[in-house]
């Protein structure tokens, strides 16, 4: 019976919890902001790029302020889950982050990731000013032209609104459930469609093979 209590209690701990937009990045850093499906699972993928120095897995594109996982998924908010990077240019630039995320998603999908489908499992770079805009375009203009599949690419590029941080855990979720983290990202394919896609798996900017 005490079992019992303890879960209904966490449970609408979970349900009950709140959701806030993020602040600027700290001096001498920058944003980026990507959509790539799971956020569990591109949280994982940028955590392993030099320069970068917090990720965040949030929620942003919707309509609807301090918005739950429960609301989101629901896909009547119009967010999409994402990721917010905080990185330092001086390592890694915004152009590397770009060409990363290409390799790391199925950008020929609308309204789906791997084993997940819906409007939240959308691919989108949301841009934070003119300079990211247009070297998302421009790198988007060059995956075109180099590209190894045929399939269009459809990942929207999107300026960037309120990014609320997803509830706390979501935070570093491959960390803290690595089995099951594990087991979600093979069975739901995500990797098997990179290399697909790709070729090979993506190597993260500032490491080697």
């Amino acid at each position: 019976m005490k079992a019992l209590v303890l879960a209904l209690a966490l449970a609408a701990a979970c349900a009950m919890a709140q959701t806030k937009a993020t602040g600027p990045a700290p001096a001498g850093l920058a944003k980026a902001t990507f959509a790539g499906g799971c956020f569990w699972c591109v949280e994982s993928d940028f955590d392993k790029v030099p320069g970068v120095q917090s990720t965040v897995s949030g929620y942003i594109g919707g309509k609807v302020a301090n918005p739950t996982y429960e609301q989101v998924t629901t896909k009547g908010t119009g967010h999409a889950e994402a990721v917010e990077i905080v990185y330092d240019p001086k390592t890694v630039s915004y152009e590397q982050l770009l060409e990363y995320f290409w390799r790391t998603i199925d950008p020929t999908t609308k309204d789906r990731q791997f084993c997940d489908a819906g409007s939240p499992y959308r691919t989108a770079v949301f841009v934070h000013d003119a300079q990211q805009l247009a070297a998302a375009k421009a790198s988007l203009e060059k995956l075109e032209k180099t590209k190894p599949f045929k399939e269009a690419v459809v990942t929207e590029i999107v300026l960037a609104g309120p990014f609320y941080a997803a509830e706390d855990y979501h935070q570093d979720y491959y960390k803290k459930n690595p089995i099951r983290y594990k087991y979600y990202r093979t069975s739901c394919g995500r990797d098997e469609r990179i290399r697909q896609l790709w070729g090979s798996a993506p190597v993260p900017p500032g490491t080697s093979k």
